[in-house]
């Protein structure tokens, strides 16, 4: 499997991203600056946490205009995973990649600590290794991090199983208790709190891992096709054209 992992100016996650994968999983992550817009050789992409541009003007609404948004965007619709974390998240909604947006804390303070997770779903590749209703451990560190969307669009989330993650102890307002949500596909997931700073049992969780090895098996367990084979992959009708004697997969 072919993981990326963007680099913005002013991340600052994305070797906590490279390491977790490359350690959780044993496949090799390749850093990508934010000018390069082909992501075709990828089966998935992180856009990690930061503070991509500063975060100036508004969290992730500078990064949304780099070039490499373009290549995630075509992933998006292709059906391969894109995962936002964090800063990630912000990017992804200021993109249109994800519904809603995240705003300032409502007690407007920076907030870093381990915070407990309901999993709400585990119909996506992302939470696939997960069970409904597990609580999980994972820290968030962030100053904007309130979830934010209109009456309609939380109703339609829930309604359609794509509120991912929520918080049993609300650090921040947000609406619904929401930390991370699905787009329509299921393919593309934002989540506030870090997985990857979640990885192992030194790091007083590894509540994470299970988030990049779903990801992973999602990958491998698709169908793969041979030259003048229709057969598509389930999620995105992703399609794999594989010349016999190819290998698959790492």
């Amino acid at each position: 499997m072919k993981w990326a992992v963007v680099v913005f100016p002013g991340s600052n996650c994305d070797e906590d991203a490279v390491l977790a994968v490359t350690q959780v999983t044993g496949d090799s992550v390749d850093k990508v600056w934010y000018t390069q817009r082909d992501l075709s050789g990828y089966d998935a992409v992180i856009l990690p946490g930061g503070f991509s541009y500063g975060d100036y003007l508004r969290s992730g609404a500078i990064a949304r205009f780099s070039p490499v948004l373009a290549g995630v965007q075509e992933m998006a619709t292709a059906g391969k995973l894109v995962l936002g974390i964090c800063n990630g998240f912000q990017v992804l909604t200021e993109a249109g990649l994800l519904p809603g947006a995240l705003l300032r804390n409502d007690h407007l303070q920076f907030r870093c600590e381990m915070t407990p997770l309901e999993v709400m779903s585990n119909a996506s590749p992302f939470l696939a290794d997960y069970k409904i209703g597990e609580v999980i451990q994972v820290p968030i560190a962030h100053g904007e991090g309130r979830y934010y969307a209109d009456e309609q669009t939380l109703d339609q989330l829930v309604a359609s199983n794509r509120v991912g993650v929520r918080y049993l102890r609300n650090p921040n307002g947000s609406l619904r208790n929401i930390a991370g949500v699905l787009n329509e596909a299921g393919n593309v997931f934002g989540l506030m709190p870090h997985p990857e700073r979640a990885v192992a049992d030194w790091m007083g969780s590894s509540d994470g891992r299970r988030v990049f090895l779903s990801m992973k098996r999602f990958v491998e367990s698709q169908p793969v096709t041979r030259k003048g084979d229709e057969k598509v992959a389930s999620l995105g009708d992703r399609t794999q054209t594989v010349e016999v004697g190819q290998s698959h997969g790492n």
